[in-house]
């Protein structure tokens, strides 16, 4: 068995569309090897900063009261943990915003916390991160897809390494407030057609908040892959139900509800358009990718 010399704490803190995450880790320092990462906790509160964003193009006043309660919330819960280092990543919402900077600075101010202001390319990059330690043991080719609520991020990985990324203003906040123009879902195909059909199999790696809750859904055992077939029966399943009834008997966060079936249906896209069948839920996303970036410093 293998000696630890001792064990740490690390945060990491995700701004996203629908909903701002923070993840406080373990951090395992071995003795003779690299250091190994646990979760400890994890805290998610729904702010849909994306639906202003995307709708009016800034944060709205309430929503940024709300965030930084939030972040002043998450620093107390980081200072009981005893948290020695953090990372706080903002994606699609605030790099839409352009009040961006004025909340960063404002959440700097009252509590200290610094927030960065990722692109498209660095999320892709990762939410791999912590994939590729679990899928490189072969020379397999994988797609990894992380479908959230203002984009779309796309890497392709082949021999241990990454072939390409691209991330798409195609996420279920959009969606649901019909801001994906034709010419974006024209572009999503045609980079799917150039870059993923003649790969020859590919392995469909899902990403994030939506594709776990649909996997938790469609009642796949842990360990499975999510076919295409069940993907398509639950989507149908839950546009016939009603929203009352997603609350009580699936028991969805009423922030989720609306944006299950979009986010589901850019899945569904995806595998018709790739010919792929089914996809794998490792069930990990953004902020476990973060925790990795915060462990090369050790």
């Amino acid at each position: 068995m293998k000696k630890f010399d001792k064990i740490k704490k690390y945060a990491t803190i995700d701004i996203g569309s629908n909903a701002i995450r923070l993840l406080i880790s373990n951090i395992i320092v071995l003795n003779k090897s690299a250091p190994i990462s646990t979760k400890n906790s994890l805290v998610r509160v729904p702010i849909r900063l994306g639906q202003d964003a995307f709708t009016i193009g800034e944060i709205s006043n309430e929503n940024i009261e709300r965030l930084v309660d939030t972040m002043l919330s998450f620093k107390l819960l980081m200072k009981v943990h005893k948290v020695e280092k953090y990372l706080a990543y903002a994606t699609s919402a605030l790099r839409s915003s352009s009040n961006k900077k004025n909340i960063v600075d404002l959440i700097l101010s009252k509590s200290g916390l610094k927030i960065q202001i990722i692109n498209g390319k660095k999320e892709a990059e990762l939410i791999t991160n912590n994939s590729i330690f679990k899928f490189q043991g072969n020379h397999k080719t994988y797609c990894f897809i992380d479908v959230g609520g203002g984009s779309t991020e796309l890497t392709l990985f082949k021999n241990k390494k990454v072939v390409i990324s691209k991330s798409f203003k195609i996420g279920g906040v959009r969606l649901i407030n019909n801001l994906v123009s034709n010419k974006t879902w024209e572009s999503f195909r045609e980079w799917i057609n150039i870059n993923l059909k003649d790969q020859g199999e590919i392995d469909v790696i899902g990403l994030g908040g939506n594709i776990n809750k649909l996997f938790k859904l469609c009642g796949v055992k842990i360990g499975k892959p999510l076919t295409l077939k069940e993907i398509d029966s639950t989507l149908s399943d839950l546009e016939k139900m009603s929203y009352s009834k997603k609350i009580l008997l699936l028991k969805l966060n009423p922030d989720r509800v609306d944006v299950i079936v979009p986010a589901g249906k850019i899945y569904q896209y995806l595998l018709k358009n790739m010919g792929s069948d089914e996809i794998i839920v490792p069930k990990i996303g953004l902020a476990d990718g973060m925790v990795y970036e915060l462990l090369k410093s050790l």
